[in-house]
Formats: C-alpha cells, sequence, structure tokens
C-alpha cells in the first residue's frame, strides 16, 4: 500500500459566528466547535483512506481563546499519523478577528479515525509522508499519543465493567 503525503488529507473549512451558535458567554458553543471539528475531521480520514470510516475517539479538544461574533473560524484538518487502521486526525481551529485581522489558534484537537472495509471491519490504511514543520513534529509525537490511547482505551473498558445499566426509576 503505497503512503499519502498528508497534505493529501488536508481539509480547510471557513464559516461565520452567527447569533444561534453564541451561548451566554456570547462566546461560540463548545459542542458547536466539536461537531465541526467531528465533521471535517472525518473527512480527513475518508480522504486519506478512501473507504468509510469511523470515529473511534476524540482524544482531545483543547479551548485555548474564545470565538466571538466578530470572528470567522477557520477548521483545517489533516492525518497527522497512522497506524494499520487507525488515522489521528489533527484540526488547528483559528480565530480571525474580522474587523481588525487579528488571528489566533481558538482550539485544537486530536481524534482517531478507523477504515473499515466493504464487511465493516477495519482496514490497512496508508501511512503519511509529513513535509512542514508542523507535520514533522506532530508525526514524531504521533506514536506517543497513540500508546496513551490505547492504555486510556484499556482503562475505559475496564471502567465500563462496573457502570450499570440499570434503569435510574427501579
Amino acid at each position: 500500500m503505497e503512503s499519502k503525503f498528508v497534505n493529501e488529507s488536508r481539509v480547510v473549512r471557513t464559516s461565520r459566528v452567527f447569533p444561534n451558535d453564541i451561548n451566554n458567554h456570547n462566546t461560540l458553543f463548545g459542542g458547536k466547535l466539536m461537531s465541526d471539528v467531528d465533521m471535517i475531521a472525518s473527512i480527513s480520514a475518508t480522504r486519506h483512506s478512501r473507504k468509510g470510516c469511523v470515529t473511534a475517539s476524540t482524544d482531545s479538544v483543547d479551548f485555548l481563546n474564545p470565538i466571538t461574533p466578530d470572528d470567522s473560524v477557520s477548521f483545517i484538518s489533516f492525518v497527522s499519523w497512522t497506524g494499520t487502521s487507525s488515522m489521528e486526525v489533527f484540526v488547528k481551529i483559528i480565530a480571525e478577528n474580522l474587523l481588525t485581522g487579528e488571528r489566533k489558534i481558538a482550539a485544537t484537537a486530536f481524534l482517531t479515525f478507523v477504515a473499515l472495509d466493504e464487511f465493516g471491519k477495519p482496514t490497512k490504511v496508508p501511512q503519511v509522508i509529513p513535509q512542514t514543520k508542523e507535520e514533522i513534529k506532530l508525526h514524531e509525537t504521533g506514536k506517543d499519543r497513540a500508546a496513551k490511547r490505547k492504555e486510556h482505551r484499556i482503562k475505559s473498558k475496564e471502567l465500563a465493567s462496573f457502570i450499570t445499566t440499570d434503569k435510574p426509576w427501579e
């Protein structure tokens, strides 16, 4: 299976912030941002693998600066690291004040997707080749994040075995 350049999975989307996207602090709803992150990351994963993909986990979403109604929001995503059937997708969210032109990193996120074959089973994905300094740094640190994800998943499954499905009203 051939490798692909990171840039081949890059997706860019810019949108405005409208009143129905705002919370009581007059900033963008975190849930709205997270939904948009998952949407754009899924495009990067599918573009890289050219297979159906599912979100395996949202590994992190770090809200760094608020996004206000004066801002546009740019989402830039790409596959930053790959395993056998899994892909780590990095998303950076840039807020640009439309009145001043000031740009800032509003949030960053890492998500993991798994490519599926026609039977819904995990299937191999191409390895990824980083080129820019940013891509290289993310790729070099990807193996460590993957190991932490694996450890976290084991602990999540252990915890899930103790959680009940009892009806709370009984």
